[in-house]
Formats: structure tokens, C-alpha cells, sequence
């Protein structure tokens, strides 16, 4: 039988698409013609993974966007990169360490928000 076999992408509608291209580059430092591209080959731990996670609709977990859902972004040293999003003028929402990762939240130029993730340990069994 076929199977899915990962995440292909993220798609979704904002009013000023180039002015969202142009602040993921910017503050962000990715984007390619089409958008960001994250070939998993660049990983060479063998052990990185993607979720597709669905929450309640009354979850708060996306709060302060009122959107419909959020990006998670690796990342490979949380502290450096909330730094320079700092530097940035980009306010850090948030920070959390569970055993599988540290986590730091922020919005993007729509108010989308953002959960960066650095990954600690294997993907779950």
C-alpha cells in the first residue's frame, strides 16, 4: 500500500504575500522563490522528525494570534537565534524546555504564530 511519507509544505493565505517573503528573510534569514525550502537531507542525525498535530478548537496554545493554526520552526541553537531575533527588534512571547526540546514563541508580520524548536533526543516511539 502507498503511504504518506512526510510533511510536503504549509500553504496559506495573508494579504501581502511579498511583504511576508521579504520579513521571513529578513528576521527570520529564510525564503527562496517559491518559499522556504528545508531539505531534510541537511539533517545528519538520522533522527529528525516533522508532526502534523492537531488541538482542540478552544485551545489557547496559539494565543496571542487568533489564527487557525501555527508554524513550528526547527532550530539549531535556540539561545543564539532568540538573540538575534531579539537584536531584531522581534519579541520573544515565550520560552519552555520539555525532554524532546527547548521552544520559544513569536509572532510573524501577520500575526501568526511562530513556535521555535530545538530538538533534544530521538523522535518519540
Amino acid at each position: 500500500m502507498a503511504q504518506v511519507t512526510g510533511l510536503g509544505g504549509i500553504f496559506y493565505k495573508v494579504e501581502d504575500p511579498e511583504r511576508t517573503a521579504r520579513w521571513y528573510k529578513d528576521m527570520l534569514g529564510v525564503g527562496g522563490d517559491w518559499g522556504v525550502l528545508f531539505p531534510w537531507k541537511q539533517d545528519t542525525s538520522g533522527e529528525a522528525y516533522s508532526l502534523l498535530s492537531p488541538f482542540k478548537a478552544q485551545s489557547d496554545y496559539f494565543a496571542p494570534s487568533d489564527t487557525q493554526f501555527m508554524i513550528n520552526l526547527r532550530v539549531d541553537d535556540l539561545d543564539a537565534f532568540t538573540a538575534e531575533l531579539a537584536a531584531k527588534g522581534i519579541e520573544i512571547l515565550g520560552r519552555q524546555d520539555e525532554d524532546y526540546g527547548s521552544f520559544a514563541w513569536i509572532l510573524d508580520c501577520d500575526g501568526i504564530k511562530i513556535e521555535l524548536w530545538q530538538q533534544k533526543g530521538a523522535a518519540p516511539a
